[in-house]
């Protein structure tokens, strides 16, 4: 195999040259879409994202217009693709993990709403997820798309390279990931899912105890049974009451973080 690729190196320097390249740049951009948002949905279709990746990796060759192939044999080759690939799938993961928090919110308002056991199967994670997490992770994925998120991690992308040239062996993650934006990501995961959720933990906080009151006051009253009526029926209330509210803490949470990429 290596006799292999310096003969071929030698016989179509050019070929190789970008050849090379695109397949460097190509292991990245998979393992972008692998964790980036919007793209590792699987509601797209496996051969369109792979079709996407192949169109951003002409494009990324075109910019970058590699010069020399200073790989000579298939063990530095398959160690670049490696490294490249891991590169990606960092910058991915990062960026997911700003929709996470709101999943995280829509997480707790089905508990206390009593809807636990109301689950349906994510094909994005293959496990199962709450249905208003479902429909949150929806709605963030939209609202992330309307203020421009897809541009700002295909900058982010983009940005890689600078940081981490095509044929380096070692990774900086000094510079490729700032641990400090990764621990603010982190907590912020709690902090915003409560954020979204305070309306409704609030009420159904309320709700309980004026239920407690009441089976003080007359325990004929079968509180129980009624708080699996009236925590839905409220918890759905406060949600339409303040979903246009909502849609602007998310934007504004998603604006925060746009000066990362």
């Amino acid at each position: 195999m290596d006799k292999f690729i310096i003969d071929l190196n030698n016989l179509f320097p050019q070929f190789m040259m970008y050849f090379g390249a695109g397949l460097i740049i190509f292991a990245r951009v998979v393992g972008f879409f692998r964790f980036a948002p919007v793209f590792n949905r699987k509601e797209i279709f496996s051969f369109v994202r792979l079709s996407l990746a192949i169109i951003v990796t002409i494009i990324i060759v075109n910019i970058l217009q590699p010069k020399t192939l200073p790989l000579d044999d298939f063990g530095s080759l398959l160690v670049a693709l490696i490294l490249n690939y891991a590169v990606g799938a960092m910058v991915g993961f990062v960026a997911q993990l700003i929709l996470l928090a709101i999943e995280a919110g829509a997480d707790m308002i089905n508990m206390q709403m009593g809807l636990s056991s109301a689950t349906v199967l994510d094909p994005t994670t293959q496990s199962q997820t709450s249905i208003l997490g479902r429909i949150f992770g929806l709605l963030g994925i939209i609202i992330f798309i309307q203020i421009g998120g897809i541009y700002w991690v295909l900058r982010a992308l983009m940005r890689t390279f600078d940081i981490f040239a095509l044929y380096s062996t070692s990774i900086p993650l000094e510079q490729l990931v700032n641990l400090d934006y990764v621990i603010s990501l982190s907590s912020n995961v709690l902090y915003m899912g409560l954020q979204i959720a305070a309306p409704v933990l609030l009420a159904t906080l309320g709700q309980d105890i004026i239920l407690g009151t009441i089976s003080k006051t007359a325990p004929q009253v079968n509180v129980f049974q009624l708080s699996f009526l009236f925590k839905p029926v409220l918890g759905a209330a406060i949600m339409v009451w303040i979903l246009p509210m909502m849609f602007s803490i998310i934007a504004d949470y998603f604006n925060s973080f746009a000066n990362i990429f």
